[in-house]
């Protein structure tokens, strides 16, 4: 039996009680946006007896938080809600989909996917209202409209997916203690970050730690740098058309990212154990020499993953902080913020998956998520002190000063490129190799698919 909520939360923990035995967190308490959800549900559809699918990649333990969340969509309207998450989802979706029994939403980890489906029309446009809402309740909005819109089977642009659990990318680890103690402060354009680089160079110490080992995928971390520093030296839409192949991969404006990326690379002076360790060290690896005493490089650019390679006694938020890598000041592009992330798409059109997608647009549907995990939101709506702790608080924090967001270009692009002789390229250039002649060599990779 559906239970509807009061319009007070006062007057609902009264009856609260039984009805929400089985909610995360009892309505009414915690860090979370209450008065939008009970709003919400007041004007729910009674869906008593209808069953919404999901599908994505979420395995344990985030498929557990992503089932607290649809927890409260079952509260308000009815309805069941379930969460199926694989391993193999980007093989699966596809299969679903051509024998039509996809799920009601799919969860996708790159946009690269969503477009192929929906290109097939395979897939259920959100429409203007939906796009409005991104555009005008998401930091940068209009990125992220940009990244759910894709050429539907006639090769009309349509939105058709939203953003929900971002990564972010664009960030440089250090440890508080040793820039005490060296005296640096945090730099806050590009010109700064090399100055500062040059001064602990001078200083008798190594200011970077830089690892590209990984596996049959060495040479990614490379590629992340490149993408920052595109996004740091050129427009959004030069970035896009990189990505795309519009320019080519040896255009002279990728090149130059390409150096950018080399001047803190390909210093011996600059870099922990010298250029020549950098492809050889596991980006795993790579981040544990700030913690060395006396440490071995006082910064890492990575991930906002970076944390899960720290040593076990390394304390994120007191023995290790990060900070925003920036933009050059000469340059005047904003704040602009690499990353990646999962979006939300309807496959098979209900009324039910219609109003889960409207749900999710909530800011509890993002608070309960992110109170649990590493979730980070764009969501200008949520309530940052809903976040698990403060590294990731102060990273939400740089989502919504972003200017401009972009996917990992790597991940957009064709794989024999992206995951192929991009990574490749890197880890040549790195070693010493010319940048144009790397460039050369990916761009010729590219024309031999097309």
């Amino acid at each position: 039996m559906k239970f509807h909520l009061l319009a007070s939360v006062a007057g609902l923990a009264l009856v609260a009680g039984a009805a929400n035995a089985e909610l995360k967190f009892p309505v009414g308490e915690g860090p979370f946006s209450w008065d939008s959800y009970t709003a919400w549900a007041d004007n729910a559809p009674d869906l008593s007896g209808q069953t919404v699918t999901v599908s994505g990649p979420w395995l344990n333990p985030e498929d557990g938080f992503f089932r607290d969340v649809l927890a409260y969509f079952e509260e308000a309207t009815g309805a069941k809600a379930v969460y199926t998450g694989s391993d193999g989802f980007e093989q699966q979706i596809v299969i679903d989909a051509e024998a039509g029994s996809a799920p009601n939403i799919a969860v996708f980890p790159q946009p690269g996917l969503a477009a192929v489906l929906a290109a097939k029309g395979q897939m259920t446009p959100l429409g203007d209202d939906m796009r409005q809402w991104v555009t005008d309740n998401y930091a940068a909005g209009q990125s992220w409209v940009d990244l759910g819109t894709y050429p539907d089977q006639n090769g009309d642009p349509q939105f058709y997916g939203f953003f929900y659990n971002v990564n972010l990318k664009s960030l440089v680890w250090y440890s508080p203690d040793n820039f005490d103690d060296a005296g640096y402060e945090i730099p806050e354009t590009m010109e700064e970050l090399k100055a500062l680089t040059e001064q602990i160079a001078a200083d008798g110490d190594v200011p970077w730690c830089i690892g590209l080992g990984s596996g049959a995928a060495t040479g990614w971390p490379a590629t992340d740098w490149v993408e920052d520093m595109m996004l740091r030296t050129q427009s959004p839409e030069v970035y896009d058309q990189w990505v795309t192949n519009e320019i080519p991969f040896n255009d002279e404006r990728v090149i130059e990212a390409i150096e950018e990326y080399g001047w803190f690379a390909r210093n011996d002076a600059f870099v922990s154990g010298g250029s020549g360790a950098v492809a050889s060290t596991d980006f795993r690896d790579s981040p544990k020499g700030m913690f060395t005493s006396p440490p071995q490089c006082y910064m890492h650019r990575q991930a906002s993953f970076a944390t899960a390679f720290f040593p076990e006694d390394v304390v994120p938020g007191e023995d290790a902080d990060f900070f925003y890598l920036p933009g050059f000041a000469e340059k005047d592009l904003g704040n602009p913020v690499l990353g990646g992330g999962t979006v939300l798409a309807i496959t098979d059109p209900t009324p039910g998956a219609e109003a889960l997608m409207d749900f999710l647009t909530l800011p509890i549907a993002s608070e309960v998520f992110m109170h649990q995990s590493g979730f980070l939101a764009p969501h200008t709506g949520v309530n940052l002190d809903a976040y698990r702790d403060g590294i990731l608080r102060k990273q939400g924090e740089i989502l919504l000063n972003a200017t401009t967001f972009r996917f990992d270009g790597s991940d957009l692009m064709p794989a024999a490129v992206g995951a192929g002789t991009f990574w490749t390229g890197m880890v040549d250039y790195t070693g010493g190799k010319d940048a144009k002649a790397v460039a050369d060599d990916i761009q010729k990779s590219w024309d031999a698919l097309k």
